[in-house]
């Protein structure tokens, strides 16, 4: 970083991996007691944002292995120095914690940066020009893959189309030898041709899926459309051949894909993530990879099983802090419904849009219920997605009958999006504790569309609405839903604070969140929704040292500086794992 400057003994650069940790008495003792170890990292002349409690403000941070050891003012630091420290002048730039990505999808992640990103096409035309174009680089029975297409955002309907929908039959035709699966941006639709649609055994007889539809042409055809639970048909013929690896094979393609989803959040600041649904043989694996200090950041995951399979394992497979803190299994996900863009939100009315239906239920009540409870039994986090209102109202229902007189007891049970609620419920997440996980990117990436699906009066009172959520008592952890959107919280930040449209627009701005409060989604929030706000979202003595140096003050610079603002370094565990002007240079 030319804009750093660097003093005392340089030392070998570390990446976190084996970092010994520190442990200390108390913030008095190292405060009136000549230090045991010396700092192996500091920070002096920055603007530290400390996201404590009281905010407090600070210029120099030292470090001791994994560990915070000073927060305070260069003179505060200075005990803890020696000729070993590395040192860097941060001349004036911010730091703040490491960011948590409070729901993502971080495998997928990894998959989706292998995958066609189909995000930034313009029209059906364009994603069926890209898929062709892969179709000649790759041999004859090759799955090709794509995610990121929505018909909502083209610039005009595909030919051919059903309820705005592409139909197969022009794609297919022109890739007869590879079968095409192609996820929706929102992840709860998706598209395959002819050929996938063969190796699935799927056509006009088949039989649907609860909670889920295929959609189907005047004749009865289906167009090559999966929504909700449907798309699991063409799931299971795509994992078959994903079945063919052996387990060293699976385990060195999960690496690679935890790599490359790392690399892209390391970049960005991100140190921690809060996955959003894996297998408990995923976890096993993610485990083993957390004891051999193979994981490239935080991981608390949520495991998404049905209740049998939940029931079987949930005693065993509860983990805290593995890998000197970066695996945590101690969550349960289930998905009550589907999207807002095709239609699948469960809503207490019909779509404005399509009034022929309300949406998908796509986990029945009766076994929501049964999991509930067993997450209560053993223990456990319950997150549940859902996005419409009667999805949400469904989930506090359950939730304080399941909960029954532990409803405030510090459960912190979650629901994740939260996106569209009646003013009835609104008031509850506060008296009930529970934690609206949502992610600001959402609101304006949604927004052209939600007044269409909602309506008005539904838009202005439930949608996205941060301010009445948090003025009744919720915090709300923020993040990016990748590979839903784009792995960059700069975006969900931009939105938190304006919930401005790239045209201009604003949706709703009343039920904007303050700088400091899109700050603590960010930091501090994410940590308590994962019972490790004691280690993790505030730079405070005691506390792992992950943090991230930014050329702009996040609290002050002008609005649309968020978008631009650039993580100079990222720290974590104690070691500097992305530096801007490194990268600058190895590229």
């Amino acid at each position: 970083m030319s804009s750093l400057r660097h003093s005392r003994s340089p030392v070998i650069l570390q990446t976190f991996f084996g970092l010994v940790s520190f442990l200390f008495a108390s913030l008095g003792a190292i405060a009136q007691e000549p230090p045991s170890k010396f700092a192996s990292l500091a920070f002096v002349n920055a603007n530290i944002l400390t996201c404590n409690n009281g905010m407090e403000p600070a210029n120099a941070i030292a470090i001791q292995g994994d560990r915070i050891i000073a927060v305070g003012t260069k003179a505060n630091i200075e005990p803890f120095l020696a000729k070993s420290t590395k040192v860097i002048d941060a001349a004036g730039m911010t730091i703040t914690p490491g960011l948590i990505d409070s729901h993502l999808h971080f495998i997928g992640l990894g998959q989706s940066l292998q995958m066609l990103d189909l995000s930034q096409a313009n029209s059906w035309e364009e994603v069926e020009s890209m898929v062709v174009s892969a179709s000649m680089r790759l041999p004859k029975g090759t799955w090709i893959e794509g995610r990121g297409w929505h018909q909502s955002k083209w610039t005009a309907p595909p030919k051919g189309n059903i309820d705005g929908y592409p139909n197969h039959k022009a794609l297919s035709i022109v890739t007869p030898d590879h079968p095409v699966v192609l996820t929706h941006a929102s992840g709860h639709a998706n598209f395959a041709n002819e050929a996938a649609m063969k190796i699935a055994g799927v056509d006009r007889d088949t039989v649907v899926p609860r909670g889920g539809e295929i959609l189907k042409d005047a004749d009865g055809n289906p167009i090559g459309v999966f929504r909700e639970n449907a798309q699991s048909l063409i799931r299971r013929a795509q994992m078959r051949t994903t079945e063919r690896l052996s387990e060293e094979e699976l385990r060195a393609a999960t690496l690679t894909q935890l790599q490359l989803a790392g690399e892209a959040c390391l970049k960005q600041g991100i140190t921690s993530v809060h996955d959003a649904g894996n297998s408990f043989a995923t976890a096993r694996m993610l485990k083993r990879f957390a004891e051999l200090r193979q994981l490239p950041l935080r991981m608390a995951v949520m495991i998404r099983e049905g209740s049998d399979s939940l029931a079987a394992q949930m005693e065993t497979h509860k983990w805290n802090n593995v890998g000197d803190g970066f695996l945590t299994v101690r969550s349960v996900k289930i998905s009550i419904d589907g999207a807002l863009g095709p239609h699948g939100a469960w809503l207490l009315e019909p779509y404005s849009d399509l009034p022929t239906t309300a949406g998908l239920n796509t986990v029945s009540i009766e076994e929501f219920t049964k999991i509930a409870k067993l997450c209560k039994k053993y223990d456990w986090q319950l997150c549940v997605h859902a996005i419409g209102d009667r999805a949400n109202r469904e989930v506090l229902d359950v939730y304080e009958q399941v909960l029954g007189e532990q409803v405030s007891s510090g459960h912190r049970w979650r629901i994740e999006h939260a996106q569209h609620l009646s003013p009835q419920d609104i008031p509850r997440f506060g008296k009930l504790g529970v934690i609206p996980v949502m992610q600001a990117n959402h609101c304006t990436s949604d927004a052209i569309f939600v007044p269409q699906r909602l309506g008005e009066r539904r838009s202005v009172q439930g949608a996205y609405v941060w301010r009445s959520l948090i003025d009744s008592g919720a915090i709300i952890p923020n993040g990016t839903d990748a590979p839903v959107e784009r792995v960059d919280p700069r975006a969900s930040l931009y939105a938190a604070v304006t919930r401005q449209l790239p045209n201009g627009d604003t949706f709703y701005p009343e039920q904007c969140m303050t700088r400091r409060e899109a700050l603590l989604s960010y930091t501090l929030w994410p940590a308590m929704a994962a019972f490790q706000e004691k280690e993790l979202g505030s730079l405070e003595v005691g506390k792992l040292a992950d943090l991230v140096v930014w050329n702009t003050d996040l609290l002050t610079c002008k609005p649309t500086d968020l978008l631009t603002a650039k993580v100079e370094l990222t720290v974590l565990a104690g070691g500097i794992v992305h530096d801007a002007d490194a990268s600058n240079t190895e590229n």
